[in-house]
């Protein structure tokens, strides 16, 4: 039973393979890509209800005993992010059949799309520190083509600047990955957590804790290390820009939140303050550029700088309450940004611009998508009882908890500059006077579009109004994280 922690990660790989054959069938690229997804997502359910019944699953490659195989680890935090992953990029897909346009689609997209799963669902199951860095490179390479899809100015330009900061980027992973070997002589996860705690050198493992915050952060777009993401986002499509804002930047918070609550708990009067500040800072950074737009990806896009900042303050307080509000408001996170990204697309499919300057009026035209938006921002800035509400109250108690008054109180004051932000789109392109229109707008084009974004809005309904359901599984996750000896033992026990 163990190898079925495999299947969200070999389903998608082997689905991608045969993608690679019958670049011009959209019809077979279409119904193999959501036929892979499917099957992919009932495997993710049927792994969240094994782990949350028989606690983390765990498979060591080839039979060796850990920590000399490769193992890869399936707890309640990787079972949730990898069934997260699965559902979203169904929704993305699918929204994309209208949106895309073909030439991209009979060029290697969906191969792309499904080698970025590959990539994402190892790197969130993976228990060896080395493995993470390759199944980064994996999901990379898929983006790398994703983002220049098409061959648009901005594409090209953008992807020079994507490539670089993430080649860099890599390199520094590499040799972060080899410092800390040398001084721990290990790559599984759950050794280095033993052997880290064995060997007193917390100098050495604090610089080594700051570089992996360096690499990681650079991926997760903290301050000062976001500079690269409002441009190289927001060049590909909307299904593109969807699946990276869902997806990519929360790979490397989750790296950040693994290695810190498993890794570096020795000097967290450091370490975790550290991070605490630079939470507040990315906060900062990206209210100020959330506000400072009149373009609607860029405005969505800084949203996403300002929830990695959220976040990692809930794992900074390293107590259950911060820790349990981080998973909720990751996976929040990671629905209500693919559900405004799948909305916006389709006011800048309406209206032919994405300057909300020319946008005004759309709430005559086009009621339900206005109602939608305004469900999906009031979840992205925590209005109970949506789907942003109990992640960051949880976050702030949290920050109460470990005596963090001021900068938890800021929290809460962020809350209301992601409401303005957000609130901006809704009032300049839904209400006053009629703006621009696009003069090619196709009813049914705009029903499908319309769709899978309405059903992925109330998905993140659900997430909110469903959270005493939903508690048990992120507590189990939240355990997890705080005590890194549950994880430590089913590896080492080799899940027995």
């Amino acid at each position: 039973m163990n190898n079925f922690l495999l299947l969200p990660i070999i389903i998608p790989f082997f689905f991608g393979m045969l993608l690679m054959f019958g670049q011009k069938k959209i019809a077979y690229q279409r119904i193999t890509t959501l036929l892979g997804l499917v099957i992919s997502i009932l495997c993710a359910f049927g792994l969240v209800a094994n782990v949350y019944e028989n606690g983390p699953q765990i498979v060591t490659l080839g039979n060796w005993p850990a920590p000399f195989g490769i193992t890869m680890v399936s707890d309640m935090v990787s079972a949730l992010l990898v069934l997260t992953t699965l559902i979203l990029t169904f929704f993305i897909v699918w929204y994309g059949f209208e949106s895309i346009k073909k030439e991209r689609e009979q060029f290697f997209y969906y191969p792309a799309v499904m080698f970025i799963i590959v990539g994402v669902n190892g790197a969130f199951t993976t228990g060896d520190i080395f493995n993470l860095f390759v199944f980064f490179e994996v999901l990379l390479m898929a983006s790398y083509l994703l983002i220049v899809l098409g061959g648009e100015k901005a594409q090209l330009r953008e992807s020079i600047k994507y490539i670089l900061v993430n080649v860099i980027s890599s390199a520094f992973f590499v040799i972060t990955v080899a410092f800390l070997y040398s001084v721990v002589g290990t790559l599984n996860m759950a050794d280095i957590s033993q052997k880290i705690t064995e060997i007193n050198q917390p100098g050495i493992l604090t610089v080594i804790a700051i570089l992996f915050l360096l690499v990681f952060g650079m991926k997760a777009a903290i301050f000062p290390l976001y500079f690269w993401l409002p441009g190289a986002y927001s060049a590909p499509p909307v299904p593109v820009l969807a699946l990276f804002g869902a997806l990519l930047t929360k790979v490397g918070v989750y790296a950040i939140t693994r290695t810190y609550t498993l890794f570096f708990t020795q000097e967290v009067a450091f370490t975790h303050e550290l991070l605490l500040i630079l939470s507040i800072l990315t906060i900062v950074a990206g209210c100020i550029g959330a506000l400072a737009h009149f373009d609607v990806k860029q405005i969505i896009i800084y949203n996403i700088v300002i929830a990695v900042g959220v976040i990692l303050f809930g794992v900074a307080q390293m107590n259950e309450a911060g820790l349990e509000g981080a998973m909720f408001y990751l996976i929040h996170d990671m629905v209500i940004k693919a559900a405004l990204f799948m909305l916006i697309g389709i006011v800048i499919y309406v209206t032919g611009t994405t300057n909300l300057r020319k946008m005004g009026g759309l709430m005559k035209t086009y009621p339900a998508l206005g109602w939608f938006y305004l469900i999906a921002a009031l979840g992205l800035a925590g209005v109970p009882p949506l789907s942003g509400f109990i992640g960051k109250l949880l976050i702030v108690q949290g920050g109460f908890e470990a005596g963090n008054i001021w900068t938890s109180v800021f929290i809460l004051a962020s809350s209301i500059v992601v409401l303005l932000s957000v609130m901006r789109i809704f009032i300049y392109a839904f209400w006053g006077e009629q703006g621009q229109l696009a003069t090619n707008v196709e009813k049914k084009k705009y029903n499908r579009l319309f769709f899978p974004t309405m059903l992925l809005v109330v998905v993140s309904i659900f997430y909110g109004i469903g959270t005493e359901w939903l508690t048990p599984f992120i507590k189990q996750a939240a355990n997890v994280l705080m005590d890194p000896s549950i994880y430590i033992d089913a590896v080492m026990k080799g899940g027995e």
